[in-house]
C-alpha cells in the first residue's frame, strides 16, 4: 500500500494502470500531430502543391488524402473558373477613329506549377491578366477597321471571330508565362471617347444619308426596270389580245360571207327581195326623201310599201325620175 499526499491510499497495481493510460493518451496525441503533419486532404475544387522549404516537389491534381515529410508544406489553388473584367483602355481602329473598349476575360488556374512560381495568387493573376488582354485587344482593334465591330452588315461584322483569335492569342501567352488558361474573352464595352463623339457621329449620320441615298437611288433603278417590264408584257398581252380579236372578227366575217353566199346561191331572188326589204325599212324610219330612178328594184319596194302605209304621200316623199319619150 501508498499513502499520498492527500492521505489517499494507491495500490501499486492502480497506479501502473495508470501510468500505461497515460502513455497511451500521450502515444495517441503524439500519432494525432505526426498524422496532421504528415497527412493533408485534397478538395475536389482544389489543386495542391507540396514543398520543401519553398521550392515546389510535388504536384497533386486529383482529390483525396495526401502524404508528406514534417517539414514540408502545403500550397492549394483553386481550379474553378474566374472572371476578370478588365478596366476600359482607349484604342486607334485601322483608320485611326479612338475607340475606348475594355473586355472580360473567363479563365482559372491551367499549370499549377507554373501558377505557383510566378503569380501564386489570384490577384497577382489577374494583374497579368490585363496587361496581357489589353496589348492583344490594342492589336487586335488596330488591324481592322470600326465597322469589324458595330456594322450590322453581316458580311463586314467580324468580331465574334476577333474575340474567338484574341482568346486564342491570350491563352498562349498566358499558359505559357503564368500557367493560366483563358476559355473566352468578350467585349464588356465599345464605345467612344467623350470628346469625339459629336463629331464621330456626325459622320456616322452623314454616312448613312449616302447609304440611304444610294439604296433609295438602287430602288428607284429597279422600280423603273420593273415598270418598263410590265408595260412591256402590257403591250406584248394587247397585241396578242388584239391579233386573237382580229383573227376571231375575220373568221366571223369569212363565215358569214359563207352563209350569205349559200343562201344566194340558192335563192338569189328571195335574197334581193330581203335586202331590198331591209334597206326600205331603214329608210322609211328615217323619213328620208330620194330621188331613184323608175326601174329600181328599191323604187318598186318603197312605192309597195308606201301603198300599204297609205299609198297617197307616195308622190311627196319619193319622187322617180321617169322616162321621156
Amino acid at each position: 500500500m501508498v499513502r499520498s499526499r492527500d492521505n489517499a491510499v494507491v495500490s501499486r497495481p492502480d497506479r501502473g494502470r495508470f501510468r500505461r493510460a497515460l502513455a497511451v493518451i500521450a502515444a495517441v496525441s503524439l500519432g494525432a500531430a505526426l498524422g496532421s503533419l504528415c497527412f493533408f486532404t485534397v478538395d475536389s475544387a482544389d489543386y495542391a502543391i507540396v514543398t520543401d522549404f519553398g521550392k515546389p516537389t510535388q504536384v497533386i491534381t486529383e482529390p483525396g488524402l495526401g502524404f508528406k515529410h514534417p517539414l514540408q508544406s502545403v500550397r492549394t489553388f483553386d481550379h474553378r473558373l474566374f472572371v476578370y473584367a478588365a478596366p476600359p483602355s482607349e484604342f486607334l481602329t485601322l483608320e485611326k477613329t479612338p475607340v475606348v473598349a475594355s473586355g472580360t476575360i473567363l479563365w482559372r488556374v491551367g499549370d499549377p506549377k507554373r501558377f505557383f512560381e510566378t503569380v501564386a495568387d489570384r490577384r497577382s493573376a489577374e494583374s497579368r491578366l490585363g496587361d496581357i488582354l489589353a496589348a492583344e485587344l490594342g492589336a487586335a482593334i488596330g488591324n481592322n477597321g470600326l465597322v469589324a465591330f458595330v456594322s450590322m452588315d453581316a458580311v463586314v461584322y467580324r468580331a465574334n471571330a476577333i474575340l474567338a483569335e484574341l482568346a486564342r492569342r491570350c491563352d498562349a501567352v498566358a499558359l505559357r508565362d503564368y500557367g493560366i488558361e483563358v476559355l473566352d474573352v468578350q467585349l464588356a464595352g465599345f464605345d467612344f471617347p467623350k470628346q469625339n463623339r459629336p463629331r464621330l457621329y456626325a459622320r456616322m449620320k452623314s454616312e448613312r444619308g449616302r447609304i440611304s441615298m444610294l439604296y433609295r437611288s438602287e430602288g428607284e433603278e429597279e422600280g423603273l426596270k420593273l415598270r418598263a417590264a410590265a408595260e412591256e408584257q402590257k403591250a406584248r398581252i394587247l397585241a396578242r389580245a388584239i391579233e386573237f380579236s382580229q383573227q376571231r372578227r375575220g373568221e366571223g366575217d369569212g363565215q358569214a360571207a359563207r352563209i350569205y353566199a349559200n343562201a344566194l346561191s340558192r335563192a338569189p331572188e328571195f335574197y334581193a327581195f330581203l335586202r331590198a326589204m331591209e334597206a326600205s325599212q331603214n329608210f322609211a324610219r328615217k323619213s328620208t326623201t330620194m330621188v331613184l330612178p323608175a326601174d329600181s328594184p328599191l323604187f318598186g319596194v318603197l312605192l309597195d310599201s308606201n301603198y300599204f302605209n297609205g299609198g297617197a304621200a307616195a308622190s311627196d316623199g319619193i319622187r322617180g325620175d321617169l322616162p321621156r319619150n
